[in-house]
């Protein structure tokens, strides 16, 4: 029989007699409330069926004798399976069991109780049975946790998104696609770069794992020891940003020369160098932002971390609107600028909140030897950062080739590139949500050793954001004209522009379940927390080949042989990171991943064929991209369920079993 308290916490096996504190049960481990002293004298002769809160059994004999004049003594019954026992480490609302004394929980019997005769009482089960208390995990996030967590940030990235399409909305209306706009957009090189490198990955693979083990270890510890997460923060904050200012000097002094290695092709770089050096300035801003986004995502918060983006975008949009007409396009760099520190500006409140909270005191719990072992997780191998930041570089370099290739080719082309890509990353920006929400998890359960949640999270992770980048991408390669024509046709862009930048959208869309699937697959291995260069490797063959289609392309196909470059460069990447899953990352079953993502993507391509018969049936742009939406969402949903992709089928489960329930209860009250 198990018993439940009044604060919903189960028993361990006994029949509790009458109370003589406020939600106190005599004959269980579990005390909540305060003990009186007649209380305490009655767990000083607990019978043997009880078990010490170290998960070990008491050696006294069982109960016999006459318990104390004031209390009624509670019945022992044969214990529980070991599959059953409770967590004896903390009480149901989370505290640690209440201390009577040096090293003796309040339950457990005195060293002084006098022994009784031995009754007939089965014996309790051997302490080498029972499961040790060092084995506990801390609970993991409920699914409704991270449900609320994905769909948070998915909508603060949305927003985001929508202002960053917004602000290439008025760099086309105001500038249009030519000089200016390619000027701004090769300085422009610096924030995507520095987003890659200190935001989005680098710094979030490096930092994710490194805070996720220096909180398991402040659960572990309690207040008995200094705070890991204060000792890392003190030992790598001041070095990073020391290192970041220096970075970010040394680019705005070379600016020109930095230009032309980018865009060696254009006709009047100054504009290009005056606009450089306000972007520079994002090194550092960026770096700090990206430090405490990690910081707050490791600590299960993503709020400030999801609107980061939001702060940024509005920052640009204001001073392109308010400077632009003195400033021209320069306005739009020092928008980058000012958007940069109102990114950082926006997490330290909440950050600093987490950081000078004190740790709580709880039970000592036994966690694994990680990487960061030998130094109490202060600082972060020099190794993993090395590995991280070039993997993150080499992915870069992509955005890099293009611009190189495309400086050659007429004025516009290095735009129509950048709103192709723009437009069609939305998916999968939107599809990243669920990894970077769940990177964190995947962390801390590395960081706990249970290697099991991780794979399992992991798998799921995959077929899920497939499903969600192949359906933007079906829409994006069925009404690519009408989306751009929707966004962006007006003012200083003309339909040629339109024309272009379509062409240029549906080639870029055949790589975006590569782009997906590497930036999911990246954060497996580096969540181990290790030094690992096979990402790196990895990618640095993707960008090779990617250098050397668009080299052999670019002559004959212009703008379009640069954007299947990077899609065929990218989708390789994605195969050889999925081929090299195994001890040096989150172990997964290649087979099962691969045999599962095939099926949504056979729903894609049917969803894209009914999508393309849905837009010539409209002449407005408005009308034609909300049908292609429309069909092409049903067409995959139907197909998805029907294959049964990413589970789609057992999402009805929950539904079926609710409506079941609600009958089966009216029922009974019927009768």
């Amino acid at each position: 029989m198990v018993g439940t308290d009044s604060q919903g916490s189960e028993g361990t096996g006994h029949d509790a007699g009458p109370a003589t504190g406020p939600d106190r049960r005599i004959g269980s481990t579990m005390t909540p409330g305060p003990a009186t002293p007649a209380e305490a004298l009655a767990h000083a002769s607990l019978p043997a069926g009880d078990f010490k809160a170290d998960g070990t059994a008491s050696t006294l004999p069982a109960d016999a004798g006459t318990p104390h004049p004031t209390v009624t003594r509670a019945r022992v019954r044969t214990p529980r399976p070991v599959d059953d026992l409770p967590d004896l480490t903390a009480t149901s609302n989370g505290l640690p069991p209440l201390q009577d004394g040096p090293d003796r929980t309040v339950g457990a019997p005195h060293p002084r109780a006098t022994p009784r005769p031995r009754s007939t009482n089965p014996p309790p089960p051997p302490a080498s049975t029972l499961r040790p208390s060092t084995t506990r995990r801390p609970s993991a996030p409920t699914r409704r946790f991270l449900a609320r967590a994905t769909l948070l940030s998915a909508a603060l990235s949305m927003a985001g998104a929508l202002l960053g399409l917004g602000r290439d909305q008025a760099l086309a209306h105001l500038f249009g696609a030519g000089v200016e706009s390619d000027a701004f957009l090769v300085a422009w090189t610096l924030p995507e770069m520095a987003s890659t490198l200190l935001i989005e990955d680098g710094m979030a693979f490096v930092l994710v794992p490194a805070f996720s083990v220096a909180l398991a270890r402040r659960a572990a510890h309690g207040s008995g020891s200094p705070d890991p997460v204060r000792a890392l923060v003190s030992s790598s904050l001041p070095r990073l940003c020391l290192a970041l200012a220096g970075t970010a000097a040394l680019l705005a002094a070379g600016a020109p020369m930095l230009v032309s290695v980018l865009a060696p092709g254009l006709s009047d770089p100054s504009l290009a160098v005056s606009c450089t050096r306000l972007t520079a300035t994002c090194v550092l801003s960026f770096g700090i932002a990206g430090y405490f986004s990690a910081a707050l995502r490791a600590h299960r918060s993503y709020l400030a971390p999801g609107a980061i983006y939001i702060a940024y975008n509005l920052a640009i949009i204001t001073a392109m609107f308010a400077l632009g007409a003195r400033w021209g396009v320069q306005a739009a760099a020092l928008g980058v600028a000012i958007g940069g520190c109102l990114m950082a500006a926006v997490q330290a409140p909440p950050l600093w909140r987490r950081i000078a909270r004190r740790p709580e005191q709880s039970a000592r719990v036994q966690l694994p030897a990680s990487p960061h072992e030998g130094d109490a997780g202060r600082t972060v191998a020099i190794g993993l950062v090395c590995a991280v930041l070039l993997f993150a570089l080499c992915r870069q370099s992509q955005v890099l080739i293009e611009r190189y290739f495309a400086s050659g080719l007429p004025a516009g082309s290095i735009s129509h590139l950048n709103y192709a890509q723009k437009i069609a990353q939305l998916p999968m920006s939107l599809s990243m949500m669920v990894c970077v929400v769940t990177f964190p998890v995947v962390a801390r359960a590395i960081a706990e050793g249970d290697t099991r949640r991780a794979t399992e999270r992991v798998e799921r992770d995959l077929a899920l954001m497939a499903c969600l980048v192949l359906v933007g991408a079906a829409v994006v390669v069925a009404g690519a004209p009408q989306i751009v024509q929707l966004l962006f046709q007006r003012g200083a862009f003309t339909a040629q522009d339109t024309a272009a930048t379509a062409a240029v959208m549906r080639v870029y869309a055949l790589g975006l379940l590569g782009q997906t699937l590497v930036g999911a697959l990246v954060r497996s291995y580096f969540s181990t927390g290790r030094t690992t260069w096979f990402p790196l490797g990895a990618m640095g063959a993707g960008a090779l080949a990617t250098a050397g289609i668009s080299l052999w392309a670019v002559d004959p196909w212009g703008a379009r042989g640069i954007a299947a470059a990077n899609a065929a460069g990218i989708t390789l990447t994605a195969l050889l990171l999925l081929l090299g899953l195994g001890p040096r990352a989150v172990p997964v079953c290649v087979r099962r991943v691969v045999a599962e993502l095939s099926r949504p993507v056979r729903a894609a391509v049917c969803a894209t064929g009914a999508g393309l018969l849905c837009v010539r049936q409209f002449d407005s742009p408005a009308a034609a991209v909300a049908a292609c939406c429309l069909c092409v969402t049903a067409v995959f949903l139907l197909l998805a369920w029907a294959l049964d992709a990413a589970g789609a089928r057992s999402l009805l489960l929950p539904v079926t079993q609710s409506v079941r329930s609600s009958v089966t209860r009216r029922l009974r009250h019927g009768r």
